[in-house]
């Protein structure tokens, strides 16, 4: 299950450890499923993407990156116009990568080295310039902190129902009881599976997707004051407090400065 882009294919056979690509995406678009050979660091320099696996959701707004590790079947989807600055890394790179999608901050001089990478060649002197910029760019990458900006999904049947439904419509505001009865649960069934297979409560999950979808849809060009009334809010300022607690920042500041 490959890519349906030409180019992305060629660079998994570059001869570098560590390649670029620039890319930009319309509104909608979705990569489809697909894997890489190589290890993938999502970013873009404007706009908000969505990665989705079989494990969970991931929202990469400005200033954000998810690392894909080799052979992870994802899709990745533009939540407006995007313009997507990528990385491919082999195994033998010197970037450790985990055995899972992890939301990373990107700072601005990791920000500045991507765009210088994604424009260089297939090859270029292991002793020139080029080399000492992505030898630079390595050593940044490895110490990337990471952001509270994934979605892990519960394998359990009846967990993942109700996650499902809430993905469909973050807004939904039923209480875990009422949940329950439409799974087959107890409330106190369902706490613990959301506790122990995502590692967060059912309410800091329900807040999570809550938070992403608010990206997704900002990003879109929708208002503060819809969107926070769309998704259940009592008030535009009790979304924006939770916005800010979350990422530190108001939405119109955050999306105005790439994301801080």
């Amino acid at each position: 299950m490959r890519s349906r882009d030409p180019a992305v294919e060629e660079r998994q056979r570059w001869p570098k450890a560590i390649v670029g690509y620039a890319v930009d995406y319309h509104a909608g678009h979705s990569t489809g499923r697909h894997a890489h050979d190589r290890a993938q660091l999502v970013h873009g320099e404007k706009g908000v993407m969505t990665v989705r696996t079989d494990d969970g959701a991931w929202v990469v707004p400005p200033g954000y990156a998810v690392w894909v590790p080799p052979e992870v079947v994802h899709e990745v989807r533009a939540a407006g116009p995007v313009a997507m600055r990528t990385l491919y890394l082999r195994t033998d790179s010197p970037v450790p990568i985990g055995p899972r999608c992890q939301v990373v901050r990107v700072p601005a001089l990791v920000r500045e080295l991507i765009a210088r990478v994604v424009q260089l060649p297939e090859n270029y002197p292991d002793d020139g310039p080029e080399a000492r910029l992505v030898a630079v760019l390595a050593d940044e990458l490895a110490g990337l902190p990471l952001a509270p900006l994934d979605l892990p999904l519960p394998r359990d049947r009846r967990a993942l129902a109700v996650a499902e439904a809430l993905i469909a419509s973050p807004a939904d505001g039923r209480d875990l009881e009422a949940w329950g009865r439409a799974v087959g649960a107890s409330d106190r069934t369902l706490a613990r599976l959301f506790r122990r297979e995502t590692g967060l409560t059912f309410g800091r999950w329900r807040q999570r997707r809550r938070l992403l979808a608010a990206l997704e849809r900002l990003a879109g060009g929708e208002s503060v004051t819809a969107v926070a009334l769309d998704l259940g809010y009592e008030s535009p300022s009790a979304f924006i407090a939770m916005f800010r607690r979350a990422l530190g920042a108001s939405p119109t500041r955050y999306l105005r400065h790439g994301g801080g």
